[in-house]
């Protein structure tokens, strides 16, 4: 049966036994809870098709996949070590982090223009890391804000994260064995980040299990005129993955139970999500984001303070210091 949340994703379930299909072009992955049923489904599709057993999966669009008994660690080492080849910084010095804390960065920075093209190939590069490296996200994100008006700054930036990527070529993400597999969900934001146009920066982290699986960092579409209306529109998109994702496990046979868990580190955002009377303070906010108070209502999302410093979505709104990051 194929996923209505997903257009990639089969599934199909005989009993208790279950079979996972997800297709990219002309190849299949395929895992299962039944190792005769996987059997007999690449059986059939041999039949019909001409195809390659490739066995356990160790390799896939330049991810790597080392399964142990541990549980599975996705990392991209082979092409971390080809970018920096590809930017002849294979011999450089490592960065203990990829941006400088209180570094700022802006179109009209007035340095010297450098090869727009040469830049553009770079970031595309680094975006393809962040399919495992969720510490790269935030960086990422906020230099592919420049591509189209590249200064030597930008370029001297993109650099750093080269070096940072130098000494952390073996980072990925690692998923540990867990019965638990419940969805939480963490949401954050920075106030008017952006100096060209005072916009916001979302970001979120959901993990299942042992470990995170999704991650963003994103520009605000919209001017927050406070802290907490940039928080409430960081968890509107927040709250947008966490229903998709919601959707995605029920196809997959794993209907979460109860409401998921989105962390958020600040009380205003959460309050007004839930208390119709604040009209003063909300109504200047996109009717589009009124959602949060339904999906609250219905049981599905239920919004939780939580610490700053417990706030795993940081890493991808803000650079951290090197003691946090």
């Amino acid at each position: 049966m194929k996923s209505l949340s997903e257009s990639t994703l089969y599934v199909k379930k005989e009993n208790e036994d279950l079979i996972v299909i997800s297709l990219y072009v002309d190849d299949l992955l395929v895992t299962g809870s039944s190792a005769a049923m996987v059997q007999k489904f690449k059986e059939k599709m041999m039949v019909e098709f001409e195809m390659t057993d490739l066995g356990e999966m160790s390799y896939f669009l330049g991810m790597e996949v080392q399964q142990s008994e541990d549980g599975i660690f996705i990392g991209q080492q082979k092409y971390a070590k080809e970018v920096l080849k590809k930017f002849k910084m294979d011999l450089c010095k490592p960065m203990s982090s990829p941006l400088m804390q209180n570094e700022k960065l802006s179109k009209d920075d007035r340095a010297p223009k450098v090869d727009e093209g040469w830049y553009r190939s770079l970031i595309g590069c680094l975006m393809y890391l962040t399919a495992t490296r969720p510490d790269l996200m935030f960086v990422v994100s906020l230099l592919s804000r420049f591509m189209h008006c590249t200064s030597e700054l930008h370029f001297k930036a993109a650099k750093r994260v080269l070096r940072y990527i130098k000494g952390t070529e073996n980072f990925g993400i690692m998923f540990k064995k867990s019965t638990d597999l419940k969805l939480v969900g963490f949401s954050d934001s920075d106030h008017a980040g952006s100096c060209d146009d005072m916009r916001s920066t979302s970001g979120y982290v959901f993990s299942l299990g042992s470990g995170c699986f999704s991650w963003s960092s994103k520009k605000q579409d919209v001017v927050a005129q406070s802290i907490a209306e940039a928080e409430y529109v960081a968890v509107a998109g927040a709250v947008n993955q966490a229903l998709w994702l919601r959707k995605l496990l029920e196809d997959l046979k794993h209907t979460q139970e109860g409401g998921t868990e989105i962390y958020v580190d600040n009380q205003a955002a959460i309050a007004i999500s839930n208390n119709l009377v604040f009209h003063g303070r909300t109504k200047h906010f996109k009717i589009k984001f009124y959602f949060l108070r339904e999906v609250q209502k219905s049981k599905e999302i239920a919004l939780i303070y939580c610490q700053s410093d417990d706030q795993v979505a940081d890493i991808m709104t803000k650079a951290l210091s090197k003691k946090k990051f």
